[in-house]
């Protein structure tokens, strides 16, 4: 390691261009995966919390914001996948000058996005739970809950910034220990504002955005007060406005993808929408245990954007590859645990966020009939990851948007109008996307690993 690694903190940075490839990605993994299952436990404990001590109309509402949610926040992640890429390949490369640059750039335009998204996101929430067609019973409720916690969003954005970039240096511990302590504070609060103070929905919200400011401030104070090359300087925040066309390049595509992914998903919810409160709130329970079958998929897929970024900005394109087949055979292998585990256990697990039967009846039918669709999703998430560590976005982008968005749609307007409009036809429209994705996909990589057109798009701005 170079005497500039010594001067980074070698201690607290991971250098994956060289050593064991398989050791490497579950070092890196395993706490990134841990991270997001305590990332995750902000939105579910609210459902679980709510569900069981408000009744299944507020289990309802907070399914129906999800989505809303969900595109502002992947449009940010989107912004965070580009800023890891640089960070990662210019670490890989040793350019740590333009890597600190980079670092002040990336945080500078996450402050700025931080205002604009919030001001954005409260102003369209009524307008998109109409859009929604969210019913009566459940949208005042899902009106308090989204506003809140859009209001609060900024803090989620400015963790997942500053733990980005952490992790493109290699440290995915720290993020996992901010995580912990945030998380188990959100339980707490869930539990004194909800249960204690019968705040109802409001309390859950509150309680959600004020752990995500907490995790904003720890993973803050830690980028400004380390010694390492990835240190913050406020007197140094501006915008280099070369290196954020280069994030641009890479996490725009990646933002694009995620916003109408989600967005096109609304369409979906809303034909759940149809079926009444109960179908939606077993809707609602699928999907937050859907989120826990996607952690270690999308754990890999980010090891796999670190690992590759830094083998790509070394010029070690045959490990990178080496590192891409072992990152899908690992998710695949965890990942078929857990699916196994959800579909025989799917009747318990839907119960811990109702003790409705026919709620339960509805998120067991969804589970059961989509489980182990889920494992398309192992090549779908890391070869995207992988193809974006090459600084190749644009591909993952059209490949997931003609087969989530336009394939998913088609799909669901035949089978409702010229088949049958019921809700397991309707939730089957998620393995179809994902099956066409995973062929497609795999097609894609190996044309591209085949030609190594990608290796042009990691030329430094």
């Amino acid at each position: 390691m170079s005497k500039l690694l010594t001067r980074a903190g070698a201690n607290r940075i991971t250098d994956m261009t060289e050593g064991s490839i398989t050791r490497q990605i579950i070092a890196f993994a395993l706490p990134l995966m841990l991270g997001n299952v305590f990332q995750l436990l902000y939105n579910t404990v609210d459902s679980i919390v709510v569900g069981n001590f408000v009744g299944k109309q507020a289990l309802a509402a907070i399914g129906s914001t999800t989505l809303i949610v969900n595109m502002l926040v992947f449009f940010f992640n989107g912004f965070s996948i580009g800023a890891g890429v640089v960070i990662a390949q210019r670490f890989g490369a040793r350019e740590m000058e333009k890597l600190h640059t980079a670092v002040e750039t990336a945080m500078a335009a996450t402050f700025v996005l931080s205002v604009v998204m919030t001001a954005l996101g409260i102003f369209s929430v009524r307008p998109m739970l109409r859009f929604m067609a969210t019913p009566d019973d459940v949208f005042d409720e899902a009106t308090v809950y989204l506003t809140i916690y859009i209001a609060g969003i900024s803090g989620l954005l400015i963790y997942n910034m500053c733990s980005g970039i952490l992790r493109a240096v290699g440290d995915s511990k720290r993020p996992l220990y901010f995580l912990v302590v945030t998380s188990l504070l959100n339980i707490a609060l869930d539990l004194l504002f909800v249960v204690t103070f019968h705040m109802g929905i409001a309390g859950a919200a509150y309680a959600t955005i004020l752990a995500q400011f907490v995790s904003a401030f720890l993973t803050l104070r830690l980028l400004t007060a380390s010694k390492e090359v990835y240190r913050l300087s406020w007197r140094d925040l501006r915008i280099e406005w070369k290196t954020l066309r280069r994030i641009f390049s890479v996490g725009l595509p990646a933002a694009v993808q995620s916003v109408i992914t989600a967005f096109s998903n609304i369409f979906v919810q809303s034909y759940i929408n149809a079926f009444g409160s109960s179908c939606m709130a077993g809707w609602s329970g699928y999907n937050k245990l859907d989120q826990f079958i996607m952690l270690p998929m999308q754990s890999m897929a980010m090891a796999a954007t670190t690992f590759v970024s830094q083998n790509v900005g070394a010029r070690k394109y045959k490990r990178a590859d080496r590192g891409t087949v072992t990152t899908v055979l690992l998710s695949f292998g965890v990942s078929a645990v857990i699916v196994s585990l959800l579909y025989v256990f799917a009747e318990p697990a839907v119960r811990l966020f109702s003790p409705d039967e026919s709620v339960i009846e509805y998120g067991a039918m969804f589970i059961h009939l989509n489980v182990f669709f889920f494992l398309f999703n192992c090549v779908n998430h890391v070869l995207a990851g992988a193809l974006r560590g090459h600084g190749d976005s644009r591909g993952p982008m059209i490949i997931m948007l003609s087969t989530f968005v336009a394939l998913r749609q088609t799909y669901l307007y035949f089978v409702t109008r010229y088949v049958a409009n019921t809700p397991a036809l309707v939730g089957f429209g998620y393995p179809v996307g994902w099956m066409s994705c995973c062929a497609v996909e795999l097609i894609y990589y190996a044309i591209r690993k085949r030609q190594r057109s990608w290796t042009a798009a990691v030329a430094e701005p």
